[in-house]
């Protein structure tokens, strides 16, 4: 990619999406094409098709989807499905229709089958049942990978897919019902702490093992794989190394300096027990991450005092 390349992010003010972001403004990418859901709504193929006639952009990094926890994954099926399904189809077919140079698809680590082998490798995609509380997220997510193949396929388009683990970091979702599960606990300590709370209780028995990435790392994977890879098949991308919800909390708990309680409602669904990439092939093309989860989490945890604050 040159610097003055023009550069579409779809999805720039999303965690991801304001990443990629920052990280291709760090380089010096001059060119970039942003647009809010109010100005575009990446649902409508009409609004789709005219935004990429009149503007042409040379890259597309596809980072926009409608997101959340398990709740919100569970609650808005059908929003999950469709919202998504329409947001990737459009904009892969009109990077097509305009000769976008190469496109970005991001997905998500829940594309993969719920009992797959541990840690999770690219060749697992659908060989087996998916998790059912976020199934239609992740069929939207698989459907998505197999367009950019078939474009490929049939086009000849340098379409890429990149698997992200649990990412947070800055400008992430706090919301108390749909958030992921580090912002949740982030929020939830956070307030405990403030109204002096005995303790925090955190959904499930603890056990599940989860993986986390910091956006900001992310990010420079991708701006990293975009200008390196150019194979069909996908690429996970993460930190090869998980922790229980357990030592999550604790750690949690020992940033915002909570000095309560933590108790573990199994009343509440665990998820996936355990989602853990396998990045041998991101780490022999020669990436890896930078920031220890101990430094992420303060860095998230002072984009939350920000925001809080702004807020009050």
């Amino acid at each position: 990619m040159l610097l003055s390349d023009k550069i579409y992010i779809a999805g720039h003010r999303g965690m991801v999406g304001g990443a990629i972001k920052r990280a291709l403004e760090k380089r010096g990418f001059t060119n970039l094409l942003v647009r809010t859901s109010a100005e575009l709504d990446l649902r409508s193929q009409v609004e789709v098709n005219q935004f990429f006639r009149e503007e042409q952009p040379a890259y597309v990094f596809l980072a926009a989807a409608k997101v959340g926890g398990i709740v919100a994954n569970n609650t808005y099926r059908a929003e999950f499905l469709y919202d998504n399904l329409m947001i990737e189809t459009n904009i892969i077919h009109a990077a097509y229709e305009t000769g976008v140079k190469k496109l970005m698809f991001l997905g998500s680590s829940c594309i993969y089958p719920k009992m797959a082998p541990q840690p999770l490798k690219e060749e697992y995609l659908l060989t087996g049942l998916l998790e059912p509380t976020n199934e239609p997220y992740a069929i939207a997510k698989i459907a998505g990978i197999k367009l950019c193949e078939a474009y490929r396929d049939q086009y000849g388009c340098n379409f890429i897919s990149v698997m992200p683990t649990n990412l947070y970091g800055m400008g992430d979702n706090y919301h108390p019902q749909n958030s992921h599960v580090l912002p949740a606990l982030i929020g939830r300590f956070h307030e405990a702490k403030e109204r002096g709370d005995a303790a925090v209780v955190v959904w499930g028995s603890g056990t599940p093992k989860r993986e986390f990435l910091y956006a900001d790392d992310l990010a420079d994977a991708c701006v990293f794989l975009m200008e390196t890879y150019n194979d069909k098949s996908l690429v996970n991308i993460g930190t090869g190394e998980d922790l229980s919800i357990k030592e999550l909390a604790y750690l949690v708990k020992e940033i915002t300096g909570f000095e309560g309680d933590i108790v573990f409602d199994t009343s509440k669904p665990d998820g996936t027990p355990r989602k853990l990439m396998d990045v041998s092939k991101l780490h022999g093309l020669g990436w890896k991450h930078t920031t220890s989860l101990k430094e992420g989490i303060r860095a998230a945890y002072q984009d939350f005092l920000k925001k809080a604050h702004a807020m009050a």
